[in-house]
């Protein structure tokens, strides 16, 4: 397979390879991309639950991206686990250094378990910084929640949180409607121009650790060889719907989804 392009990953750790750095890379070499890395924290957690975690300084993940991009520019960063105002201030220093224009945000807030992974005062400072400097941001509804202070429990409600969104300064919004009671699961993409509903049966399974960080990588693979951030959205959430469906039932607990699918991907398809 010829590597079609190359996205920066600045993630947490998952020991047990799941979700994370991990996932992040599973994915998109599935997808035919090069995936470098900035770890911001080493998670110790396995399928059932997230035992501890450990910060990797806020200095020494700013340089893991400096050193990277100085040396293999990417065509897209993704960005997963934030767990400080230190880490988000550094990653934010980063982006306006170097400039690249595909960057997308995957929210990171709580693990599958319900553990919280990021302080208070860390989402709110993503919240006054880094939203106006992504490309897109792809929040689950409790995470959708959180950012916005509004209860979601209807399809109406995701989309008045995601246009709240767009009022704190990002440019896009998908969020993701997993979270809610019903047999098909509704994906909202919005800016000012449009909205597109992604409708998927749902998958009846307790094995979905990693989708969030497997969504968000597998749209950066497609947003980074030049294909729209709408059909990337769509073509990520085919990929993960696909990578549920087949998952290996591994673990006790929440187990991982299947990364090794894949999707024919062209370069520069609009």
């Amino acid at each position: 397979m010829k590597i079609k392009s190359k996205i920066l990953i600045i993630a947490g750790s998952d020991s047990s390879g799941g979700a994370g750095i991990q996932a992040d890379i599973k994915t998109a070499t599935s997808l035919g991309i090069y995936a470098m890395t900035a770890v911001t924290a080493v998670t110790i957690q396995n399928t059932k639950g997230v035992k501890s975690v450990v910060p990797i300084p806020a200095n020494e993940t700013y340089n893991q991206i400096v050193y990277t991009i100085n040396d293999i520019k990417p065509e897209a960063i993704k960005i997963g686990m934030l767990h400080s105002t230190e880490v988000i201030n550094k990653v934010y220093k980063s982006l306006n250094k170097f400039k690249i224009e595909k960057v997308i945000l995957d929210p990171v807030m709580i693990a599958k378990g319900g553990q919280k992974l990021i302080t208070d005062q860390a989402i709110q400072f993503m919240k006054k910084k880094l939203l106006k400097k992504v490309s897109l941001i792809t929040p689950n509804i409790p995470e959708a929640e959180i950012l916005t202070g509004l209860k979601i429990s209807t399809k109406e409600d995701m989309i008045l949180a995601a246009n709240k969104l767009i009022k704190f300064g990002v440019s896009n919004v998908l969020i993701k409607g997993g979270h809610l009671e019903s047999e098909v699961v509704s994906d909202i993409f919005v800016n000012k121009k449009e909205m597109k509903i992604f409708s998927s049966k749902r998958i009846h399974t307790k094995n979905t650790h990693g989708t969030g960080c497997t969504l968000s990588t597998a749209i950066t693979s497609f947003f980074s060889c030049g294909k729209t951030l709408k059909k990337s959205c769509e073509l990520g959430i085919k990929y993960v719907n696909l990578a549920i469906l087949t998952n290996p039932k591994i673990g006790k607990g929440h187990g991982p989804i299947n990364h090794l699918n894949s999707i024919n991907l062209k370069k520069m398809f609009k």
